[in-house]
């Protein structure tokens, strides 16, 4: 099987899998991704196939959505591509970047030592682009729905000393979340493709921030809660 029918293969796979996911984590999700890895990729001198397929299985099972297991989608991806007979390498290195590609294994005080590639910091770039600007905003007003959280509450301020556990069991309201990740995210893509996208799409949220604000209250409006 060529590389192509490999990626087109998978590429069924994830639609299948994800057709009635949240739709901030849907099928267009990975395809927004994979576009976005696919760009930044031009750039970069790294295995196409393992970026490709990194991108288009990194949330196939995310463990938000399975009850925190955080095996299952580095798993099912396993499983799937050595049912194509991928190269034993390549599955290795994609189950790699599923289990290391989350913003939340960024956080608490870990002293175990993070895996690293050009081919995950491709995907993660990718992934977080998707995480910030319009349509970030757009996929995190529709899990804080899908989560029933409120918009915002001026009583709950942002954590901004989370750990991995304490962001894994977060109900805070949606606003918080830009200033918990989404904010952070501008100084934590690795490419200078990645970088430069993500200067645009962090403005616009402090806009919309700005905006929000002022919507808010207009008697006091304000930029940060």
């Amino acid at each position: 099987m060529s590389n192509t029918e490999i990626v087109e293969e998978t590429i069924t796979f994830v639609k299948e899998t994800l057709q009635n996911a949240e739709g901030g984590h849907d099928w267009f999700h990975i395809k927004r991704v994979f576009q976005n890895a696919m760009f930044i990729a031009k750039d970069e001198d790294v295995d196409i196939l393992v970026v490709s397929l990194g991108a288009l299985l990194h949330d196939i099972a995310d463990a938000k959505f399975h009850g925190g297991d955080e095996n299952m989608g580095p798993q099912m991806a396993s499983d799937f591509l050595r049912s194509l007979k991928v190269k034993k390498k390549v599955v290795g290195h994609v189950v790699k970047i599923i289990k290391h590609i989350s913003f939340k294994n960024s956080l608490g005080t870990s002293k175990k030592k993070a895996f690293v590639s050009k081919e995950l910091q491709v995907v993660q770039d990718a992934d977080r682009l998707d995480a910030i600007g319009a349509i970030g905003i757009a996929r995190a007003f529709n899990y804080g729905g899908f989560k029933n959280r409120e918009l915002y509450n001026p009583d709950i301020p942002p954590n901004l000393k989370l750990t991995k556990e304490a962001y894994k069991k977060s109900k805070a309201p949606t606003i918080n979340h830009f200033y918990e990740k989404l904010l952070l995210l501008k100084d934590k893509m690795n490419t200078e493709t990645g970088k430069k996208l993500a200067a645009e799409r962090h403005q616009f949220m402090l806009d919309y921030l700005e905006q929000f604000y002022k919507e808010w209250n207009p008697l006091s409006a304000k930029s940060n809660p």
